[in-house]
């Protein structure tokens, strides 16, 4: 398990072995979020990561609703 220090200006060095496995670059901004035991940290993804994720899908709505419940 690795271990970081927190520094007198609050800041936090995450480790060489978490970062560069996890694809992480300097100024990447991550919510930080109170969880059960400590603190979670989830890097944001810029919108363009999510280009391409629902390529493929089945846009056929017949069989989720009738036509003339749509809006």
């Amino acid at each position: 398990m690795e271990t970081t220090r927190l520094s007198s200006k609050y800041q936090l060095v995450l480790p060489k072995s978490i970062r560069k496995p996890l694809g992480l670059k300097p100024g990447q901004r991550f919510p930080v979020r109170p969880s059960e035991h400590g603190i979670e940290l989830v890097p944001c993804e810029p919108p363009s990561a999510l280009r391409g994720l629902l390529a493929g899908a089945d846009t056929d709505m017949d069989d989720i609703r009738e036509r003339d419940e749509r809006v």
